[in-house]
């Protein structure tokens, strides 16, 4: 049972990988599992819809683990400005990391699949809406007023991934830090000022 489940964690996680980095249609059944080193029956015994059903998994993954990254991130933030610089340097490292080929764990499959798949294109709206609330968290937390946090979290969301696809043509940061500052700014610009200023 312990290899099953070990298998199905590493025809995961290589998948989340490779879907990054190619996008859905470039990515093959073939070599993800050449590369997760399983066997070839092990896909469809764990993913018995084929790559539809993986890359949605895929896509809830690494969207849920880049959003636990960001939330720690911006729960040690005091001000938005500080928040956003940090997701930016997050995305940003991930991206250099990769050596500019990883882009966002929701956009390169949604770019690329979800106006031909439901499953994936649900699976991208709920890794959205997730940023989303953690988003709509922390600006309550900033003391952006309640009728401002969806619109700047939708904002905030659209901006970096616009940003981080970019930077990624590019091959420079410098586009997600600047759009990070004007971002950073925009929420700021909403936050009840402290008394006494």
């Amino acid at each position: 049972m312990a290899d099953d489940a070990n298998t199905r964690e590493r025809i995961l996680r290589t998948a989340v990988g490779l879907f990054q980095r190619q996008g859905y249609h470039a990515t093959g059944l073939n070599q993800v599992l050449a590369d997760a080193k399983a066997p070839k029956g092990s896909l469809y015994f764990h993913f018995p819809r084929g790559k539809e059903q993986l890359a949605a998994a895929a896509v809830v993954t690494g969207g849920a683990e880049l959003g636990d990254e960001l939330c720690g991130t911006l729960a040690d933030a005091t001000d938005p400005v500080e928040g956003l610089a940090a997701m930016a340097r997050i995305l940003g490292g991930k991206l250099t990391d990769s050596g500019y080929r990883a882009g966002s764990p929701l956009a390169s499959v949604a770019l690329d699949a979800a106006g031909d798949s439901e499953p994936i294109r649900a699976a991208c709206a709920r890794g959205y809406a997730s940023w989303g609330e953690l988003l709509m968290g922390r600006l309550d937390g900033w003391g952006v007023p309640e009728g401002q946090r969806e619109s700047l979290a939708t904002t905030v969301i659209a901006a970096l991934e616009g940003a981080l696809l970019l930077a990624r043509v590019k091959r420079d940061l410098a586009p997600l830090y600047e759009v990070a500052e004007r971002l950073g700014d925009l929420v700021a610009a909403q936050c009840p000022t402290p008394t006494g200023l």
